[in-house]
Protein backbone atom coordinates (compact mmCIF):
# COMPACT_ATOMS: atom_id res chain seq x y z
CA UNK A 1 0.00 0.00 0.00
CA UNK A 2 1.38 3.38 -1.00
CA UNK A 3 1.19 6.31 1.41
CA UNK A 4 1.61 10.06 1.30
CA UNK A 5 1.28 12.88 3.79
CA UNK A 6 0.63 16.47 2.73
CA UNK A 7 0.71 19.47 5.06
CA UNK A 8 -1.54 22.10 3.54
CA UNK A 9 0.17 25.51 3.70
CA UNK A 10 -1.56 27.37 6.53
CA UNK A 11 -3.97 24.46 6.90
CA UNK A 12 -4.33 20.92 8.05
CA UNK A 13 -2.66 17.58 7.40
CA UNK A 14 -3.94 15.06 4.83
CA UNK A 15 -2.75 11.45 4.77
CA UNK A 16 -3.60 8.96 2.03
CA UNK A 17 -3.20 5.19 1.90
CA UNK A 18 -3.61 3.93 -1.64
CA UNK A 19 -3.65 0.66 -3.56
CA UNK A 20 -3.69 0.67 -7.36
CA UNK A 21 -3.93 -1.96 -10.05
CA UNK A 22 -3.80 -1.60 -13.83
CA UNK A 23 -3.52 2.20 -13.53
CA UNK A 24 -6.70 2.54 -11.47
CA UNK A 25 -7.50 3.12 -7.81
CA UNK A 26 -8.26 -0.20 -6.15
CA UNK A 27 -8.52 1.09 -2.57
CA UNK A 28 -8.03 4.50 -0.97
CA UNK A 29 -8.18 5.74 2.59
CA UNK A 30 -8.16 9.48 3.33
CA UNK A 31 -7.17 10.54 6.85
CA UNK A 32 -6.06 13.75 8.51
CA UNK A 33 -6.88 16.52 10.93
CA UNK A 34 -9.28 18.36 8.62
CA UNK A 35 -12.99 18.61 9.46
CA UNK A 36 -15.72 17.11 7.29
CA UNK A 37 -19.41 17.24 8.08
CA UNK A 38 -21.25 14.95 7.77
CA UNK A 39 -18.36 12.66 8.71
CA UNK A 40 -19.65 9.68 6.70
CA UNK A 41 -19.00 11.69 3.52
CA UNK A 42 -15.35 10.56 3.64
CA UNK A 43 -16.49 6.96 3.06
CA UNK A 44 -18.60 8.10 0.10
CA UNK A 45 -15.58 9.93 -1.34
CA UNK A 46 -13.36 6.86 -0.91
CA UNK A 47 -15.97 4.58 -2.50
CA UNK A 48 -16.48 7.01 -5.41
CA UNK A 49 -12.76 7.02 -6.19
CA UNK A 50 -12.62 3.26 -6.82
CA UNK A 51 -11.66 2.66 -10.44
CA UNK A 52 -10.47 6.23 -11.08
CA UNK A 53 -7.50 6.69 -13.38
CA UNK A 54 -4.23 8.39 -12.45
CA UNK A 55 -5.47 11.89 -13.26
CA UNK A 56 -5.42 14.58 -10.57
CA UNK A 57 -8.04 16.76 -12.27
CA UNK A 58 -10.53 13.89 -12.68
CA UNK A 59 -10.02 12.84 -9.06
CA UNK A 60 -10.65 16.42 -7.89
CA UNK A 61 -13.88 16.55 -9.91
CA UNK A 62 -15.13 13.28 -8.38
CA UNK A 63 -14.39 14.55 -4.85
CA UNK A 64 -16.03 17.94 -5.51
CA UNK A 65 -19.13 16.21 -6.88
CA UNK A 66 -19.46 14.00 -3.79
CA UNK A 67 -19.05 17.02 -1.49
CA UNK A 68 -21.69 18.93 -3.45
CA UNK A 69 -24.17 16.03 -3.56
CA UNK A 70 -23.74 15.38 0.17
CA UNK A 71 -24.07 19.11 0.94
CA UNK A 72 -20.91 18.54 2.98
CA UNK A 73 -18.74 21.09 4.71
CA UNK A 74 -14.98 20.59 4.45
CA UNK A 75 -12.84 22.79 6.72
CA UNK A 76 -9.04 23.00 6.67
CA UNK A 77 -8.66 21.27 3.30
CA UNK A 78 -10.08 21.28 -0.21
CA UNK A 79 -10.92 18.59 -2.76
CA UNK A 80 -7.72 19.52 -4.60
CA UNK A 81 -5.68 18.84 -1.44
CA UNK A 82 -7.11 15.32 -1.31
CA UNK A 83 -6.36 14.70 -4.99
CA UNK A 84 -2.84 16.15 -4.66
CA UNK A 85 -2.12 13.77 -1.76
CA UNK A 86 -3.56 10.84 -3.72
CA UNK A 87 -1.23 11.65 -6.63
CA UNK A 88 1.73 11.92 -4.23
CA UNK A 89 0.92 8.42 -2.91
CA UNK A 90 0.47 7.13 -6.48
CA UNK A 91 3.94 8.33 -7.43
CA UNK A 92 5.52 6.90 -4.26
CA UNK A 93 5.84 3.38 -5.77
Amino acid sequence: MQEAIYKIPGGKLVKVKLSTASGKIEQVRILGDFFLHPEETIQVIEDSLMGCNEDENSITIVIEEVLKNADATLIGAAASDFSKTIMMAWKSK
